[in-house]
């Protein structure tokens, strides 16, 4: 195998507490050819940008830019705009990548003839609410059926977690859209489909995740992810699927029966229109526990809140077109 030079990128914000980490998995890759890591540095709450000093200040091949926007499509680019090398490999400061992350990313360039390869996301929570998270984003019945979420067979995909990029390909269609402040992975590999590239999915590259650990903020991170797959199917109307209009399906037919029930007066009236609410907690506990029947009891109790939060605020985000 050839060991061509990589250009390892991410954009970072308040990430003080796994930049650390993030890193060390970085440098303690076993690829034997040359490496850079770029790291856009938006302003922070905390101490980010200094940890990300101090570390570069120990190792030259670690590049710091500043991300004066602080978003996250505006802070890969200018990462990416750092780059010398001809092969892009993203990495996000909540990740923390295998040993061989690096290896199996390029034996894949070598073996296909893929812009963009990578492979799944394995979220890993640390107490209970959070791996009940964690089980809804890589179950089908709370994220959906996306093989980078819920596994499948090595092959071309509509999307892969991270990426790694060839740059020619990368440049030919102008890298990341600053316009989306989420869902610019997905809408670049899109473009990358349209213009005739290839991507790959390998579910032999794994990257742990740390999903969001409270009620609050997970109900945020969906709300504005569904808000973002709104604004992706605006711009690229061919795009939608059933699937995405599950969600804000469900949560309408919840509130108008909701409304119907308060305002009506009889009692079948009353009867069908709390009727859908209830049918939808009682489908989702039961799907929620059978589905984390291998978890433990902690875990498993909190599943179905945790499908119901992310098909509920996602919705909402649809709905309201969230920023």
């Amino acid at each position: 195998m050839k060991h061509p030079a990589v250009s390892i990128f991410m954009t970072i914000r308040n990430e003080a507490q796994d930049l650390a980490a993030c890193v060390e998995r970085v440098v303690n890759q076993d690829y034997p050819g040359e490496w850079e890591f770029i790291i856009a540095v938006g302003p922070s709450d905390d101490n980010t940008e200094q940890i990300a000093r101090d570390i570069s200040q120990n190792d030259p091949r670690i590049k710091i830019v500043s991300n004066p926007t602080g978003l996250t499509p505006q802070g890969l680019n200018l990462a990416v705009q750092g780059a010398k090398h001809d092969y892009f490999i993203r990495i996000d400061g909540h990740a923390l990548i295998a040993p061989d992350y690096v290896g199996k990313i390029m034996r894949l360039f070598e073996t296909t003839d893929a812009a963009n390869v990578g492979g799944s996301m394995v979220p890993v929570g640390e107490s209970p609410t959070a791996s009940a998270v964690a089980h809804a984003m890589s179950s089908r019945f709370g994220i959906g059926g996306a093989a980078f979420h819920t596994g499948g067979a090595a092959g071309p995909q509509p999307t892969v977690y991270l990426g790694a990029f060839r740059r020619a390909a990368f440049e030919q269609v102008g890298g990341y859209d600053e316009y989306f402040a989420r869902a610019q992975d997905w809408e670049l590999n899109y473009r990358l489909r349209r213009a005739g590239h290839l991507i790959w999915f390998d579910p032999e590259i794994a990257t742990r995740y740390h999903p969001r650990s409270s009620w609050r903020a997970f109900a945020k991170q969906q709300f504005r992810t569904g808000g973002w797959r709104r604004r992706v199917i605006s711009r690229h109307k061919d795009t939608w699927s059933l699937r995405y209009l599950a969600p804000p399906t469900a949560l309408l037919a919840i509130l108008i029966s909701t409304v119907i029930g308060l305002f009506g007066f009889a009692v079948p009236a009353l009867f069908a229109a709390f009727g859908v609410p209830l049918l939808y907690v009682l489908g989702v506990s039961i799907i929620g526990f059978a589905d984390s029947r291998h978890l433990p009891w902690s875990t498993r109790i909190r599943v179905p809140l945790a499908m119901g939060i992310m098909h509920m605020s996602w919705g909402a985000g649809f709905l309201l077109k969230a920023k």
